[in-house]
């Protein structure tokens, strides 16, 4: 019935189902939740929700936000999606200051660790790189058009991140592969080479993410379809370690009869010692030891959530030693505005001992209490939440797998596809 439901929305042109995303201000600042077009942010120094504004006389996100990214010094923070936009905003301020139409629907953005540059992925694989247009005076670019980096050509990238050090970028794909390529100091004039490629998973890559503390070392983590993460050296390409987690989600409890075990997200704590695994049929968060000097993946412990909620996306603020959590959805069948409710999870880390038992937080330990999960969720209506969450479980378990597999299609599928499609090259 799930199956049939999901089918029926890409027949009649509804969008993908999309997961809510959460990212966390580098210096603990803030912290944003997209879910559909919506774009929450939360403003933890000042305790109060964000309201956004717009300088750059582009429209509002009109369809489901796909990526979400701070920069490194978490003075810009970019948001794109189904509806062709790449958002560039200040967070001093919360005003977009730049508006950028891509021909395709993007699925993937960053911004260069000088934040000069913001690179987007659109569904062809095509990355693109425009300028952070911003002037002397405050002013807008008007006339920055995005140009052509390189491309995982008909592969939808499902991840882009910025090394450390800004020289490299790495790209993952539903393909299987991770495309490490080095940064040109001027990437308008200059050409991007390719470092190496990932190579081992043997389905879609769902997240990447580099280490952060390495020692001069180079290294990359990887989550995919696969149910595995990997540690890689990404300068060479070489697999490291590989950690299957359908050794321990198999031991934990689970209601549901869904088998898939892909990895949905990941994120490193600051100290690059541990990995947050959120995993599609997993009622909670996975942590795995991460020793960078042995090259090794260990299991650690699973921190088990409410049966009704399967994380969508993580992130981690280092200030204060928070892992943020979300769950949500849009573009699923019948789903109304009023729908787009989220719910988010925060779980501290013990730094001085990695073997103790960090819990969820409750609803009323959370940093600003209700005024936080009321701007961030949508709504503080247990029923209602409960309903509509509800709903988002059952497509988590059939959509967060399909989201990234090819599908093969009969002709005519094809062309009812075809004549549904909003990606058309937009005429000038």
């Amino acid at each position: 019935m799930e199956d049939a439901a999901v089918e029926e929305a890409e027949v009649s042109g509804a969008g993908e189902f999309a997961p809510a995303l959460v990212a966390a201000h580098p210096l603990g600042n803030s912290v944003a939740v997209a879910v559909g077009p919506e774009l929450r942010v939360f403003d933890l120094k000042g305790g109060c929700a964000v309201s956004l504004s717009d300088d750059s006389g582009g429209c509002s996100h009109s369809d489901a936000i796909r990526a979400i990214s701070f920069s490194a010094d978490g003075a810009l923070f970019a948001s794109a999606g189904d509806d062709k936009l790449v958002k560039i905003w200040k967070t001093d301020s919360w005003r977009c200051i730049q508006t950028i139409t891509s021909e395709k629907r993007v699925s993937a953005v960053a911004i260069s660790k000088d934040g000069l540059y913001v690179t987007f992925a659109d569904k062809f694989g095509v990355i693109w790189l425009v300028t952070v247009g911003e002037h002397g005076g405050g002013q807008v670019s008007s006339d920055n058009k995005p140009v052509s980096l390189y491309g995982h050509y008909c592969s939808i990238i499902t991840s882009m991140k910025f090394s450390p050090d800004g020289r490299f970028i790495a790209t993952a794909d539903r393909d299987f592969k991770i495309r490490v390529t080095s940064f040109p100091k001027n990437p308008i004039k200059g050409a991007p080479e390719i470092q190496s490629f990932c190579l081992g998973h043997t389905e879609f890559v769902s997240s990447i993410a580099f280490t952060s503390h390495s020692g001069g070392s180079s290294f990359l983590l990887s989550g995919g379809g696969d149910s595995s993460v990997r540690l890689w050296d990404y300068i060479t390409g070489c697999l490291l370690d590989t950690y299957e987690v359908k050794d321990k989600v198999g031991e934990q409890p689970n209601e549901t009869e869904d088998s898939n075990l892909a990895i949905a997200d990941l994120c490193l704590t600051n100290d690059d010692s541990l990995v947050a695994v959120a995993i599609q049929s997993l009622n909670g968060i996975m942590l795995l030891a991460c020793d960078l000097v042995a090259k090794k993946l260990s299991f650690l412990k699973v921190i088990t959530t409410e049966k009704s909620y399967i994380p969508t996306s993580l992130a981690y603020s280092s200030s204060a030693d928070l892992l943020w959590t979300v769950m949500g959805a849009s573009n699923m069948p019948n789903q109304a505005a009023s729908q787009l409710l989220t719910r988010v999870r925060i779980i501290p880390r013990s730094q001085k001992d990695l073997s103790a038992d960090p819990a969820v937080l409750e609803d009323s330990e959370v940093p600003h209490g209700e005024k936080l999960l009321l701007a961030l969720q949508g709504s503080l209506d247990a029923s209602k939440q409960e309903e509509v969450l509800a709903a988002v479980l059952a497509a988590l378990r059939v959509s967060m797998h399909k989201m990234l597999v090819k599908k093969n299609y009969s002709e005519e599928r094809r062309e009812q596809r075809k004549r549904g499609r909003n990606d058309k090259k937009i005429k000038k």
